[in-house]
């Protein structure tokens, strides 16, 4: 059984920096590649960050500079360090995991909720 695992979301004031974390268990970890994605209400789910198996990164425009994927083959997680967070990134933020060898293989975490706000 797949299961992704994400922690680490909460309330952080404008300014203020959070880590995510996913654990992922049931998959061969280093064989995916590792995405951050999120979802604001009444919008679709976007890309934030993706790692790929060879350690490759990407983010989207509008986090380059403020957050950083990473990952831990030996832990079998992915991790999202997020700094100068601001009002509009709060969302829900989920763990993605792609087989780096059939894209439609994909798993997801329940996700986490982040929240910034004064």
């Amino acid at each position: 059984q797949v299961q992704l695992v994400e922690s680490g979301g909460g309330l952080v004031q404008p300014g203020g920096s959070l880590r995510l974390s996913c654990v992922a268990s049931g998959i061969t970890f280093s064989g995916y590649h590792m995405g951050w994605y999120r979802q604001a209400p009444g919008k679709q789910r976007e890309l934030v960050a993706l790692i790929t198996t060879g350690g490759s990164t990407t983010q989207s425009d509008s986090v380059t500079g403020r957050f950083t994927i990473s990952r831990d083959n030996a832990q079998n997680a992915v991790y999202l360090q997020m700094n100068s967070l601001k009002p509009e990134d709060t969302a829900v933020y989920y763990c993605n995991a792609e087989y780096r060898f059939r894209s439609s293989l994909r798993y997801w975490g329940q996700g986490t909720q982040v929240t910034v706000s004064s």
